[in-house]
Parts: structure tokens; sequence; C-alpha cells
């Protein structure tokens, strides 16, 4: 099964549905047994909607691409589980 930390280097990915079909598999049932996990990506996916949401805004979709390129490039630290980010 995808550890806690594999799922927060992979859900940017998952997001713009760049996984493979086992990878998303994985993934879907990792998020599915373990309700910090669950939490992140749903905390991920609100982040997300709030900086489309943003766009509109003078100079928000600069800041947009900078944070998308940032969770893009982050490399986790060493955490057991995404609820402690």
């Amino acid at each position: 099964m995808l550890s806690c930390r594999e799922l927060t280097e992979w859900v940017t990915d998952y997001l713009e549905g760049q996984l493979s079909f086992p990878q998303r598999a994985r993934f879907q049932l990792h998020v599915a047994m373990c309700r910090n996990c669950h939490r992140y990506l749903r905390q991920m996916r609100l982040t997300i909607r709030t900086l489309r949401e943003l766009q509109g805004e003078t100079g928000a979709g600069d800041i947009r691409d900078q944070l998308m390129e940032r969770f893009r490039r982050r490399k986790p630290e060493a955490r057991t589980w995404p609820g402690s980010i």
C-alpha cells in the first residue's frame, strides 16, 4: 500500500491526472483508508479551487502559478502523515 509520505509526493500529479492507472488505484485506496490523507487531499483541492477563484483578481493568476510551481517542486519533509503539515 502507498505510504502517507508517498501520497504527499504524488498529490499534485494525482490532481492533474498524471498518475498511471495502478498509481491512481493505490492513491485512491490509501485515501479511502487514511483519514489524515483524506483530509490532506481535501485541503489541497480547496486550495486549488480558492486560487482559481482568485484568478480573476489583479495579479492573482501570477500568485496561483507561483504556488502551483512550488507545490510541484516541494520535497516532503520527514513527517509520518500529512495531517501534521
